[in-house]
């Protein structure tokens, strides 16, 4: 299995006003970004040509908004810069 590219561990991540983990993963490896429970479940992921990340405009320096697969989750993360700049430099270029 390859290094993972990006990975934040306690990370809340929300969906609507639904709390799913409070101390979840957020990996981008191999081209996908997945977002994972405490104890390694997967809750979602997707290939990141489909990923649309983006930080709220009134909201906490440490939250970011990502859909995946239509759904849209809250993330709770450390730093919110560092996942943005590894998710751009992740992507596939765009022909």
């Amino acid at each position: 299995m390859a290094e993972a590219e990006f990975n934040a561990t306690g990370v809340r991540i929300e969906r609507w006003l639904r709390s799913l983990t409070r101390a979840g993963q957020v990996v981008i490896r191999d081209g996908r970004l997945a977002l994972l429970t405490s104890y390694g479940t997967e809750i979602d992921s997707a290939p990141l040509g489909a990923v649309q990340a983006h930080k709220p405009l009134f909201a906490a320096r440490d939250r970011a908004l990502a859909t995946l697969n239509g759904h849209r989750y809250s993330l709770t993360l450390g730093t919110s810069e560092l996942f943005f700049k590894a998710l751009e430099a992740a992507r596939p270029p765009h022909p």
